[in-house]
């Protein structure tokens, strides 16, 4: 069946923030705590956002936070966001996305988002490169700690636009990692591993994607000729 919907993962696939989100973190547990806590001890590429928190603060406070501790964490770090990612000169958009996108766009096919980071946290990262224009609904880590839950929330979020339900069946879910990978398999959803983060593509074929791409450069399965319809 002919792709309706594409949903890109941030992190990896879209962008690269040059570490920005860590630096965030970072200064979220400096101002808060007086530790400038290193998430990349404590968490993997592909959690959600909410779990990033959770775990890290469970690494250098030595307990789980309290609900009022998670939401002043979760606002602290937002805070710093905008500012880390601006900043950051290592912040790039990735090969071939920019023309990936825009002509996804022209043909018709709805775009959108399935990321671990909360709603806030994706746009704030996209809005640098003026990227948020080609995505009007998404699945997102302040839906789930879940992936596979958030990416059905994006599945669901699709079909309301459109206006009938969407067979997952005919929903690319493009990825970095095999996180992105298992969520896609999860909902029944067309697996797209692309090697542009932190696993190589002997990996995410392992994880069990259905096709697997170097870089957003390669033309994504079934869409380069096809229209909705």
């Amino acid at each position: 069946m002919k792709p309706v919907a594409v949903l890109f993962d941030i992190d990896g696939t879209l962008i690269t923030t040059g570490g920005a989100g860590a630096r965030s973190w970072r200064d979220a547990f400096q101002d808060l705590y007086g530790i400038p806590a290193d998430i990349g001890r404590f968490t993997d590429a592909g959690m959600t956002d909410p779990e990033v928190g959770r775990l890290t603060f469970v690494g250098v406070i030595g307990r789980d936070p309290t609900p009022e501790e998670m939401a002043a964490l979760m606002a602290k770090r937002l805070a710093h966001l905008p500012r880390a990612v601006a900043e950051s000169q290592g912040y790039r958009v990735l090969d071939g996305v920019e023309e990936t996108l825009g002509t996804l766009s022209e043909q018709g096919y709805l775009l959108g988002l399935t990321t671990g980071g909360v709603e806030a946290a994706a746009h704030i990262k996209l809005a640098r490169a003026g990227l948020n224009h080609y995505f009007c609904f998404g699945g997102y880590g302040s839906d789930s700690t879940d992936r596979a839950e958030l990416t059905r929330c994006a599945i669901e979020r699709a079909g309301r636009i459109l206006g009938q339900r969407l067979d997952p069946h005919r929903t690319l879910v493009v990825g970095d990692t095999p996180k992105d990978i298992d969520a896609a398999r999860a909902v029944r959803a067309v697996a797209v591993g692309v090697a542009s983060g932190h696993y190589g593509e002997a990996e995410l074929r392992e994880a069990g994607a259905d096709y697997v791409l170097a870089s957003l450069r390669e033309p994504l399965p079934g869409l380069a000729a096809a229209t909705v319809s």
